[in-house]
């Protein structure tokens, strides 16, 4: 059997002989789940490495990314367009109904992460929120309040006023600075058009150098074709980025995550910031990307019209696939969603369950499932 021992946001866990064991593993190079059932502890121990450390205690760090799909305050700025979103727009948009879903998502939140680590999330990178206040008023809510999550948020020259932003446990997670990246879109007819900011966070996860970017890269509105460019664009953006800090920073370890707008196999993805699904050919100036694995099994974090795409993902540099024991490395990542996180009838079952249907409130979470990456490291 394995003993846990569950300590604070972190997993402490140590091995003792046992009888027959059943590991299941998922791998994206084998392509198909299998089933070794193992018997000598011997056995147990080597196929355990990466998360006893031949009976090594080891923590384990979650990080994930959610878009929270249109999390707006009631109060009308007039400096953007979200009109729909107060009580007098086309959504109705009420205290009321503001409330209950920061209620709703903050139970998604509380949630993710604690099968692995009782604090859940150490990071937390989110999308489609207009201002801080909101978080504020997200991270308060009962279910996140004993979290003492800390915030990090630039308002983006966005239109529609939604921003990214960046939420952490502090006894995990030591931010030293942050900065936004503004971006200009090269428009097709010679026009720039302003989008979200790329979010930099520079910090120490348990005294590990890691910078994170926090991205929501413009839409498909309009087409996936006419659109690609500014997704590459973007892509490049990131990518320039992390080359710069590396240059200084070469042992340093690289996150990207976000609400992409393009899958695992798009070129702003496997060219514009070169990550890759297979980890034996990840170079060292490349990303590990292990939502390819879902992506090539048919699933996503998203649908429109029927269709699933895995818009949401997390990069992790080549460091992360390959550090000794006593820094944090990768484990396993995740598609998070529960049932009750899904449509349970009609046409779009099993779809996540958002928060509108047209201007009808839906009693709904977000239209993207979270996703996350457990990193974890021989403990101290």
């Amino acid at each position: 059997m394995i003993k846990s021992k569950i300590r604070f946001g972190f997993m402490f866990i140590s091995l003792s002989a046992t009888n027959l064991f059943t590991l299941q593993q998922e791998s994206y190079d084998m392509k198909n789940k299998f089933k070794l059932i193992i018997g000598p502890l011997w056995i147990i121990l080597l196929f355990l490495i990466p998360l006893s450390h031949y009976g090594q205690k080891s923590i384990i760090a979650s990080v994930g990314f959610y878009n929270l799909e249109n999390l707006f305050d009631i109060v009308n700025d007039t400096l953007t367009v979200d009109e729909e979103f107060t009580p007098q727009g086309d959504k109705n948009w009420t205290e009321e109904k503001y409330r209950d879903k920061l209620d709703r998502l903050s139970t998604v939140i509380k949630d993710i992460g604690t099968d692995y680590t009782p604090d859940g999330l150490a990071i937390l990178g989110v999308s489609e929120i207009e201002n801080k206040k909101v978080l504020e008023d997200l991270t308060q809510t009962a279910n996140l309040k004993n979290r003492s999550y800390q915030i990090i948020h630039y308002n983006s020259p966005d239109d529609r006023g939604v921003d990214v932003a960046l939420l952490y446990q502090e006894k995990y997670f030591h931010v030293v600075e942050s900065k936004p990246y503004s971006i200009l879109l090269n428009l097709a007819n010679g026009n720039t058009k302003k989008t979200r900011d790329v979010l930099l966070v520079k910090g120490y996860l348990n005294q590990q150098l890691v910078y994170i970017l926090v991205n929501h890269w413009p839409s498909r509105r309009g087409g996936e074709i006419i659109t690609k460019p500014y997704r590459l664009q973007t892509a490049q953006l990131n990518k320039h980025i992390v080359d710069s800090l590396r240059s200084f920073h070469p042992d340093a370890n690289y996150i990207i995550m976000g609400d992409l707008n393009d899958n695992p196999d798009n070129e702003s993805l496997t060219v514009g910031i070169k990550a890759i699904g297979v980890k034996s050919k990840v170079g060292k100036e490349d990303f590990y990307n292990p939502f390819y694995w879902n992506f090539d099994r048919g699933e996503g974090s998203t649908s429109f019209n029927d269709s699933w795409s895995l818009f949401d993902q997390i990069l992790i540099s080549e460091n992360l696939l390959h550090q000794n024991v006593d820094q944090f490395q990768f484990y396993k990542h995740q598609i998070y969603h529960k049932s009750f996180m899904l449509e349970s009838s009609g046409h779009y079952k099993n779809h996540p369950k958002r928060t509108f249907s047209g201007n009808v409130y839906n009693y709904g979470y977000s239209d993207h499932f979270p996703v996350v990456v457990y990193l974890s490291k021989k403990a101290e």
